[in-house]
């Protein structure tokens, strides 16, 4: 199951109250994006430089991955994702849309929704409270 969209705009909030729901696994992904100052490692992304991402991406170790933004890249670990759906498991994606193309070509099967904010102002209130992209990421 694949939740993208923009930015801010719920993706991880929703994924977690599904996997709560349908006992699934959330995937975490991997960003070379600075850790934000209440996120944890392993916890929320795995924080990686971006020689360690680069490393990963030539031994094809994601199921996905993109540069957002145009600065920080983020992808989804192939591994884990594979074992839990060897085993039957729900896993569910919170990835932006350039993931969500790449998932969907390798994984037709794939659940895909996609979340829009209940409007522009919305969206900007909720990027703003959380501080952690500057003004150029947000537009």
């Amino acid at each position: 199951m694949v939740f993208s969209g923009p930015s801010g705009v719920g993706k991880t909030s929703i994924a977690h109250k599904v996997m709560e729901q349908l006992d699934g696994r959330f995937s975490i992904s991997a960003t070379t994006r600075p850790r934000g100052k209440d996120e944890i490692d392993g916890r929320d992304y795995r924080f990686l430089s971006e020689n360690e991402f680069q490393r990963l991406v030539d031994q094809d170790a994601f199921l996905e991955y993109a540069k957002v933004f145009g600065r920080d890249f983020y992808g989804t670990p192939r591994a884990a994702v594979e074992d839990d759906l060897q085993n039957d498991k729900l896993v569910i994606l919170d990835i932006d849309v350039q993931g969500a193309l790449q998932v969907r070509a390798r994984k037709p099967n794939a659940l895909m929704i996609f979340i829009l904010p209940p409007n522009e102002q919305e969206l900007v209130r909720r990027l703003t409270d959380r501080g952690r992209d500057d003004e150029d990421a947000m537009k």
